[in-house]
């Protein structure tokens, strides 16, 4: 049997996270046992479809994880074919404007992060500050309890293996919504939620307009006051500018491809914001490493074809085998039978090809690689659907031309969607590859997982690169150490530094480019953060905002190099490792 080429980075986190250990926390599994139990328990799936080739479908599968050509979300690998058999790594939740409601969302809330998932939440339902209550008293508004859960998901991740993250969501015509937009001005609070604020078309067009916008009491529906939608924005860009948060979501461009519009309008969105969901609903993610596709200089889409087809079979499997936290999650995601394939490595194929994130020909390549995999990814959902049955909301979906909600894309589908773009922090770790679409982060840098360990990196390419071109040198290479990037050494020829660019040197324009490019062909969102300089200024963060709904982004979110304490990003979620710059010693 091949053997598994995993770097030591990716050994040091499957060790801490993944592989199975006995009572006294001593570790049980090798690397090569747990992608076999995973598999196995993925591929059992097909015999409820009469199967009677599951041992064949089980070493697909494990070849496809060995190989590091696809690799499931964290839940799959660290559950499947274990006591939890949880597997998804999204949902989200309804919080109503009751007590009973609060607080039964937050038992459900920690039942799901017990199991390594993140879940979202819109908190717009809830009577805003002030508010009288059937008690004759008044309510404390949304903003105090997501610091009740907040607390709630710091004491349940102390004891996880996985660290539970929130999406916290207000519409923007909220009465409070100035406080979430200002709740993180202050250090250490609601450290275990994303917030974002739900943009409407009708507030773009007011803000560029300049005029005033209602608030809504979302208990009588009627204008509480008129607010100035530019000094609103620039409060949300502001707040964006100095932490990195709120991001914002636009919930028209969500809601115009929400596949099943019948089971109701999307409000909220996963923990990381790539996966809008309805009401209960939950998702399982796998991403593809596009660096493993370049074969000689060139893209293999013969490769890519054939890791899209397994892969959409895997997902699929997923959800017959997954043991949901709730009834209500297993309802609705079998209607529905979403599933989110995408992508990791990206910024590595790029290199290997060797053409520049921040180029024209960047761009395209995004283009054409996502609409290859869209395209084969429902090709592969549609073989399923015959052999297996198509979704079961697919009668009044978009896809079915005798609804009433069909858009023109007639196609019996097997699930509802078929692609997300999500942060990748981890399983991008054990393929080691960058990050989703993001851009290189540095080519030289300090990762710090949740547990407190240091990994090293440096970019494997650029060794290669610079050992060929005699510039492997002491003092290059201190400088890479010191900055993360070669943008301005100049006895590296500018070729190799226009391919070896990181996050940091990419104009913000191209960072949101590149994410409109992917969502044109993902059905779902993308999780992206484009990195601004620590120079930058509140301006920036509105013209990126505005580029990025008129681009049709489903929404974004920034980081302001050097905004928060300590030199620290966190890549698109609370719950993946802080990286940090600084020297280290060569090894």
């Amino acid at each position: 049997m091949p053997k598994i080429n995993l770097s030591k980075n990716a050994l040091t986190i499957l060790e801490q996270r993944y592989l199975v250990k006995d009572d006294a926390g001593r570790i049980i599994e090798k690397p090569e046992d747990m992608f076999r139990r995973v598999a196995r328990n993925i591929a059992a799936a097909d015999e409820k479809y009469g199967s009677k080739n599951i041992r064949k479908t089980e070493k697909e599968f494990y070849n496809l994880m060995t190989s590091l050509d696809f690799l499931p979300n964290s839940p799959t690998l660290l559950n499947a074919g274990r006591k939890l058999q949880q597997l998804a790594a999204c949902f989200v939740l309804p919080i109503n404007d009751d007590i009973s409601s609060i607080f039964k969302t937050l038992h459900d809330t920690a039942l799901i992060h017990k199991t390594g998932a993140g879940t979202g939440f819109n908190f717009s339902k809830l009577r805003s500050k002030g508010d009288v209550i059937e008690s004759a008293g008044y309510t404390s508004g949304p903003v105090s309890f997501m610091k009740i859960y907040d607390a709630a998901t710091e004491q349940i991740k102390l004891g996880g293996t996985l660290r539970g993250a929130n999406m916290g969501i207000l519409n923007v015509d909220y009465p409070d919504v100035e406080e979430l937009i200002t709740v993180k001005s202050k250090q250490n609070v609601l450290t275990n939620f994303n917030i974002s604020i739900a943009i409407t078309d009708k507030f773009i067009k007011d803000v560029k307009k300049n005029k005033d916008y209602d608030l809504i009491n979302p208990r009588t529906g009627k204008v509480v006051r008129e607010e100035s939608s530019k000094r609103i924005f620039r409060l949300i860009s502001g707040q964006a500018w100095l932490n990195g948060e709120p991001g914002v979501l636009f919930m028209d461009s969500i809601n115009e491809f929400n596949p099943t519009p019948k089971l109701g309008r999307i409000e909220s969105t996963d923990s990381c914001g790539e996966q809008p969901l309805l009401p209960y609903e939950s998702c399982n993610l796998g991403s593809i490493n596009l660096s493993n596709i370049v074969v000689n200089k060139r893209i293999s889409l013969t490769k890519l074809k054939k890791i899209v087809h397994s892969a959409i079979h895997f997902l699929d499997n997923v959800i017959d085998v997954c043991d949901y936290p709730l009834d209500e999650n297993r309802e609705i995601v079998e209607q529905n039978r979403k599933i989110g394939l995408g992508v990791m490595g990206f910024s590595d194929m790029l290199v290997k090809l060797g053409i520049a994130y921040d180029s024209d020909k960047g761009i395209k390549t995004a283009e054409q690689i996502m609409k290859f995999i869209s395209k084969e990814a429902s090709i592969a959902s549609k073989g399923l659907a015959i052999d297996r049955g198509k979704f079961p909301s697919w009668e009044d979906s978009v896809f079915n031309k005798k609804s009433k909600y069909y858009k023109g894309c007639h196609m019996l589908l097997r699930n509802a969607t078929r692609t997300t773009i999500a942060p990748t922090g981890t399983i991008s770790i054990i393929a080691d590859v960058s990050s989703g679409i993001e851009p290189l982060f540095a080519l030289s840098y300090v990762r710090r997982t949740a547990e407190g360990n240091d990994l090293m990196h440096f970019n494997e390419e650029l060794k290669k690169v610079l050992k060929k071109n005699r510039l492997y040198k002491d003092e290059i290479i201190e400088r890479i150490n010191k900055d993360g990037t070669i943008k301005n050494i100049d006895e590296i020829p500018r070729k190799i530094r226009e391919v070896f660019v990181v996050g940091s040197d990419i104009a913000p324009e191209w960072h949101v480019r590149m994410q409109a490019s992917f969502q044109k062909y993902v059905d779902n969102g993308i999780s992206k953060t484009v990195t601004l300089p620590k120079d930058a200024s509140v301006e920036d963060v509105e013209k990126i905002f505005l580029l990025a709904y008129e681009l049709g982004c489903k929404g974004i979110s920034i980081y302001r190099l050097g905004s928060r304490q300590g030199q620290v990003i966190y890549l698109s979620s609370i719950r993946d490792e802080q990286i940090t710059l600084g020297d280290w010693v060569r090894k």
